[in-house]
């Protein structure tokens, strides 16, 4: 059964609009699917099949996903996350600054912390140098959420492992892929948020948090992530595979076990666990409205459109990225939707499945941050910065992802 583009767009349309008013995004996701499925052409038991079907197609990455919350909690609830973003900013000095901020979260996203989290966890750190130095907030912010953006399309986070997953390619092959998009990135937060120093608020006694004082040694907090990350580097060095579902969480307590907080661990997983299942319930319903796009015409009329307008077909990867992101307001679901929605349409053009994978991870960094999901909120209120400040960041950031995505298309659609 195949639903008509019509339909997939309404279905789509209506769960964005079910979102921006504030409802639950799993319910708004389904009922999107739903009336999408129906207004296509379907019938009430061929759309909830498909549904279902969609479903079914996220569960893998959904089982992993679920597993990387002990390593997230681990690093989190330890202090980890807090040590290594610490030890960067002090390495590097408050001349480097802005440097310092992108790069403390783009190592933090890259070895497993959601991007938000690392914002608000490097946020304490970048608001005690801005009243120091006086940098606005803007700066700082654009600084953080910029590393974040590149550090979190080579990290073992939800989104890497649902394009890995929906694209059928080694979770640190895609992570290692966009490794070079990702320092460009850096370079192109570092020079935006320089020309943003003066502009917008700045930072108050009042906007200053408490600093964490008692954390664990650098060498400890860094080591489950090295060991999560040598164990999924393992198929493409000794051809001997590691599952995420098993480097994840092997990673995790081992970090655990050398900072000497073995005792805490099923505080630190529950912590995960209960990040990690927001974000499962979400791409459970992502999944829904991904079976009727799938199995709608929807694909065939934006290669048309490329087609027609004389673009090649490796463009889909990153403007199904863009769009979805966009739609869902965040990287995760962005990429989950986007890759289970257009990957065999992406690798049936004829483009390689790692190379696909790599350029929509890249696209959809590019509007993943628009008011209607809560990393724009949650990056606002940690720097207590103003809603028409943090309105303004928006270009910037879009910025920050073009680059990324440009970047990656380059070196996967036209170099290679």
């Amino acid at each position: 059964m195949q639903v008509s583009a019509f339909g997939a767009v309404l279905g789509l349309v209506i769960a964005i609009v079910l979102i921006i008013k504030k409802n639950q995004p799993a319910y708004s996701l389904i009922i999107g699917a739903l009336i999408g499925g129906l207004a296509g052409g379907a019938t009430l038991p061929e759309t909830v099949s498909l549904m279902v079907d969609g479903a079914k197609g996220i569960t893998p990455a959904v089982l992993r996903i679920l597993t990387a919350g002990v390593l997230a909690g681990v690093l989190i609830e330890s202090g980890a996350a807090g040590k290594i973003a610490e030890t960067i900013i002090k390495k590097l000095g408050e001349k480097r600054a802005l440097l310092a901020l992108a790069l403390a979260t783009l190592i933090l996203t890259s070895v497993g912390v959601f991007v938000d989290v690392a914002v608000i966890t490097v946020s304490p750190i970048a608001l005690a140098i801005a009243k120091r130095l006086n940098l606005s907030k803007m700066a700082i912010l654009l600084a953080m959420i910029g590393g974040g953006k590149s550090g979190n399309i080579i990290s073992p986070n939800p989104n890497t492992i649902a394009a890995a997953e929906n694209f059928h390619v080694e979770l640190s092959s895609l992570m290692g892929a966009n490794i070079i998009p990702a320092l460009f990135g850096l370079v192109a937060t570092v020079l935006i948020a320089k020309t943003l120093i003066n502009k917008g608020g700045m930072v108050t006694e009042s906007d200053e948090h408490e600093i964490e004082k008692e954390l664990p040694g650098f060498l400890p907090a860094i080591l489950g992530p090295i060991i999560t990350i040598g164990l999924l580097a393992l198929r493409p060095i000794a051809g001997i595979s590691v599952d995420p579902l098993i480097a994840l969480p092997v990673g995790g307590i081992i970090g655990c076990a050398a900072m000497g907080k073995l005792p805490h661990l099923k505080t630190y997983m529950s912590y995960g666990l209960s990040k990690m299942t927001g974000v499962a319930i979400i791409l459970m319903g992502t999944g829904t409205i991904a079976g009727i796009i799938s199995n709608s015409t929807l694909k065939d009329v934006v290669l048309n459109a490329l087609n027609s307008m004389g673009l090649p077909e490796f463009l889909l990867a990153p403007i199904a990225g863009s769009l979805m992101s966009a739609a869902t307001a965040s990287t995760t679901a962005g990429t989950a939707v986007a890759s289970a929605t257009f990957a065999t349409t992406i690798m049936a053009a004829g483009i390689n499945g790692l190379y696909g994978a790599a350029m929509l991870h890249a696209g959809a960094t590019v509007l993943d941050h628009l008011p209607h999901g809560s990393f724009f909120h949650a990056t606002a209120g940690c720097t207590s910065t103003g809603f028409n400040d943090r309105l303004k960041l928006i270009p910037y950031e879009s910025a920050v992802g073009f680059v990324l995505a440009a970047t990656s298309t380059i070196i996967y659609g036209i170099i290679l």
